[in-house]
């Protein structure tokens, strides 16, 4: 079984999506013997943003660095993201690394009947950090996105992991990630 783990979180080792994300990858490695885990830090090695010469296909450098996002990103059984809410939203890292997936023909195609997603069959696992409460919310633009991109291209498996108001006092925000990896679900009745 393979594990695409990805951080996109800007705050390094002040990080709440890291240290979630984290906890759900060691969850993982705990339960399910010959792991496999890779892991993209879109921080460190964003991904570049979709351009006129991107979708022309102008540059082969990039061109060959998107094919090998996405074919990770196929390649992966389960996907575990750290994602930090920016603005009520994703980091536009996370953004760029989306665009390199969505491709039409390869996670997605449109059909007679509509758009139908190609890339189905994965579990992915988003471990989010919020400052504030946004949960169901009109202000969070954060999950209904990804559950919404992620549907698209054929994923239905997706599970969110918060740690919520961590930006209102040092002791909530200690509760909120402790509550968040209490949360985190065994893998070994998905993995079996």
């Amino acid at each position: 079984m393979k594990l695409l783990h990805i951080d996109s979180s800007a705050l390094g080792a002040n990080s709440v999506t890291r240290d979630l994300s984290a906890a759900v990858v060691a969850r993982w490695q705990d339960a399910v013997p010959d792991l496999s885990v890779q892991y993209r830090d879109l921080d460190a090695n964003p991904v570049p943003h979709l351009t006129r010469g991107s979708l022309a296909g102008t540059n082969a450098e990039e061109a060959a660095k998107a094919a090998a996002v996405l074919e990770q990103f196929l390649a992966a059984d389960v996907i575990v993201i750290g994602v930090p809410m920016y603005n009520f939203g994703i980091p536009s890292t996370l953004k760029a690394w989306i665009d390199r997936i969505a491709v039409a023909g390869k996670t997605f195609r449109y059909t007679e009947n509509g758009p139908e997603g190609l890339a189905g069959g994965k579990k992915v696992i988003v471990a989010s950090g919020r400052g504030g409460l946004h949960t169901g919310a009109p202000s969070d633009f954060q999950e209904p996105y990804l559950t919404f991109v992620l549907g698209f291209l054929g994923i239905t498996d997706v599970e969110f992991v918060r740690a919520e108001g961590v930006a209102y006092s040092p002791e909530h925000r200690t509760t909120a990630i402790a509550e968040a990896k209490a949360a985190i679900a065994s893998p070994l009745a998905k993995a079996a």
